[in-house]
């Protein structure tokens, strides 16, 4: 299958799970990467599940031998795999590190868990929320009077989670290129949030940021960088911290202006919240945005699922894209010189099954005897 993308060169396997490693897969597909999922059984197929787009798909009876050994035999003609079961699965399954890259030294083996291989959490179950409720990210989200709040599962699974992963398999197989050799990437979440708080760490340190919620300048303490909602009970996102642009929301809002020195003074906060937020409650969220239009308040409207191809900006960039009547955001990032190719559709769970094993070398005659015995299932 003809690939394009900046990664096209690449083969990767993707052993089928939820979360983080599925949406790794998918980015690293879009880019052109060749990404193949061992899946348990095969299945329907999903339009709407975009996390599969771009990927083929082969379904092995992993619990026989002649399953692993042609899950091995695609594993050796792989540039990495990925994997988010806990620790010691993969070994149980006999497609351990050791297993497969004694088939293909080269490999590059991403694991992908929320507490990491090792340590005293390592076995123990756990979710998004969890891991971020340790890294001291869940903590500083959410209303100062009440508990904090999940943001989706974006931080973790997904912040620390996919991107870290990625960024470890490519970096492994950039450090492939120098050595020739493979090796085990071992990407925790917990490991990947701390690795994006750098800046909330520096600001404790300093005294600029507080344990306290809403009482910081990120976390909706502060009246120039939060939401406020508008007369039609939607929102407006509102974010000049820059002086010069705060001033500009005030001027254009008809908002008590005060200077830089005053604009940072926590004592002013509560004060300037709540008469900001009696005047953005007098028009609706479109009037504010034909107020601040062209602009450099920092302000933009608060968008539900259901509008964001309308907005222009996005309609623009073409950031959303639709395939089978399935919004989905457009192949990022953008690249001048290897552009990705056009989407394809997700594919079912083991749709792909015979042409995935002749890519790892099977005869017909051999996949046929596969179906017959239920090796592909």
């Amino acid at each position: 299958m003809s690939r394009q993308g900046a990664l096209a060169h690449l083969r990767i396997v993707e052993m089928a799970g939820l979360g983080p490693c599925p949406l790794a897969g998918q980015l690293m597909a879009d880019l052109g990467a060749e990404v193949i999922v061992i899946d348990r059984a095969s299945g329907r197929p999903d339009p709407a599940d975009v996390n599969r787009r771009n990927k083929l798909s082969v379904a092995l009876n992993l619990k026989s031998d002649a399953g692993r050994e042609a899950a091995l035999r695609l594993i050796a003609s792989a540039d990495a795999l990925i994997e988010g079961f806990r620790p010691g699965v993969m070994e149980r399954l006999g497609l351990g590190p050791e297993a497969c890259m004694a088939r293909n030294p080269g490999l590059v083996f991403g694991r992908m868990t929320g507490w990491g291989q090792t340590g005293p959490l390592a076995q123990r179950a756990g979710h998004d929320l969890n891991y971020m409720a340790i890294t001291g990210s869940l903590a500083a989200i959410g209303p100062a009077d009440g508990p904090p709040l999940p943001p989706l599962n974006l931080v973790a699974d997904y912040g620390g989670g996919s991107m870290f992963l990625i960024f470890g398999v490519l970096a492994a197989l950039l450090e492939r290129g120098v050595s020739g050799k493979g090796q085990v990437v071992d990407a925790a979440i917990v490991d990947g949030v701390p690795a994006m708080m750098g800046v909330f760490h520096w600001m404790f340190h300093t005294g600029d940021w507080t344990t306290q919620r809403q009482n910081n300048m990120l976390d909706g303490g502060a009246p120039y960088y939060r939401c406020y909602e508008t007369a039609d009970g939607k929102a407006i996102s509102v974010g000049p911290i820059e002086p010069q642009f705060f001033a500009e929301l005030c001027g254009k809002a008809g908002l008590e202006h005060v200077p830089p020195h005053e604009q940072v003074n926590k004592a002013n906060w509560p004060r300037l919240s709540s008469a900001y937020a009696d005047v953005f409650r007098r028009r609706t969220r479109d009037e504010w945005m034909e107020i601040f239009e062209g602009s450099d308040a920092c302000v933009a409207p608060v968008l539900t699922l259901n509008e964001l191809e309308a907005h222009p900006h996005n309609a623009a960039r073409g950031i959303y894209v639709r395939q089978n009547g399935v919004m989905q955001a457009a192949p990022a990032p953008r690249f001048d010189r290897t552009p990705s190719g056009p989407l394809r559709p997700p594919q079912a769970a083991g749709a792909n099954s015979a042409d995935v094993l002749r890519l790892a070398g099977f005869a017909d005659d051999e996949i046929s005897a596969m179906l017959a015995d239920g090796t592909i299932c």
